[in-house]
């Protein structure tokens, strides 16, 4: 029932977005979600204005730009799951039209690459995930900086997996035990991520996933601070999240998300390393340091 209903308030926002006539209704319509499943409605939302842009045929006109101006405005609370949300647009829209919604935020940007693997590991479950397909090339963004965007690819097929597999800790991490070494670190990541957001089992499953995560646990604590902070910038902090932060972090959702504002400060602008990665990393290495994982 629970998968159900994300599934429901994210196709919910998605009709919010493109039945509306202004994005000031739409908002209207998006805040008489419910408060655990708001996010996911805005998500939706998200990939419908994207849909939108990605479709529009002549040149881009700022003054009709969706995306930028629900980033700008209602969006900006949810701006972790707006931009997982518009990954979704992308695997709805041909390649030569993703330059078009190109994201302007060069670090949380990351997370439409991360709401692509999504999409494509729930709805190419037998490719992505039996397969086991990595995308070779991606035309986003420019440069592929050393062959990064499937990792971040692999963080949103590691949140798909909690949904693929029934938000079974066991199965979820049975299936990233068959993925590659170099993989599975980022398939944590990606499932903690859910795990913490999206919930969907008690303490003593979240205890056991985080046991079974063994020397990802770090991976695993980053990606819960990361949920913590994307629902409390919303305004939509739940008790599951509130319970995922203790097991997994340590710690409160609100200590959690301070870890992960403070580690965004002082980061390269260019490197041979993404910036979203060293951030990342600089979480990871935080939790790692306490010696619980």
């Amino acid at each position: 029932m629970l998968l159900e209903t994300i599934g429901q308030s994210f196709l919910t926002g998605y009709r919010y977005a493109v039945g509306s006539p202004t994005i000031a209704d739409a908002r209207a319509n998006l805040e008489t979600i419910s408060r655990r499943f708001r996010g996911f409605a805005y998500e939706g939302a998200a990939m419908g204005y994207a849909v939108l842009d990605g479709l529009r045929i002549g040149r881009r006109n700022a003054a009709r730009d969706l995306v930028p101006t629900f980033l700008a405005g209602p969006g900006d609370r949810h701006i972790y799951m707006a931009y997982v949300g518009i990954g979704w647009a992308l695997a709805r829209l041909p390649r030569w039209r993703w330059r078009r919604l190109a994201p302007a935020d060069p670090l949380l940007g990351w997370l439409v690459l991360d709401g692509y693997g999504f999409h494509q590991a729930y709805f190419k479950t037998r490719r992505y995930v039996d397969g086991q397909y990595q995308d070779p090339g991606l035309p986003w963004p420019a440069g592929d900086p050393g062959g990064y965007p499937a990792r971040v690819v692999d963080q949103g097929i590691g949140r798909a997996l909690w949904f693929v597999e029934g938000t079974d800790v066991d199965r979820v991490a049975a299936r990233i035990g068959t993925f590659r070494e170099a993989r599975r670190r980022d398939l944590w990541a990606g499932a903690g991520l859910a795990a913490t957001y999206a919930g969907g089992v008690d303490e003593p499953e979240l205890r056991k996933f985080w046991s079974l995560a063994g020397p990802y646990r770090a991976n695993v604590a980053q990606a819960c601070a990361f949920g913590a902070e994307a629902r409390l910038r919303a305004g939509l902090l739940t008790e599951h999240t509130e319970l995922a932060a203790e097991v997994f972090c340590g710690m409160s959702p609100q200590a959690a998300s301070a870890v992960t504002v403070a580690a965004r400060s002082d980061l390269p602008a260019h490197g041979s390393v993404p910036a979203y990665e060293i951030w990342r990393d600089r979480i990871a290495q935080r939790f790692g340091s306490q010696g619980r994982c």
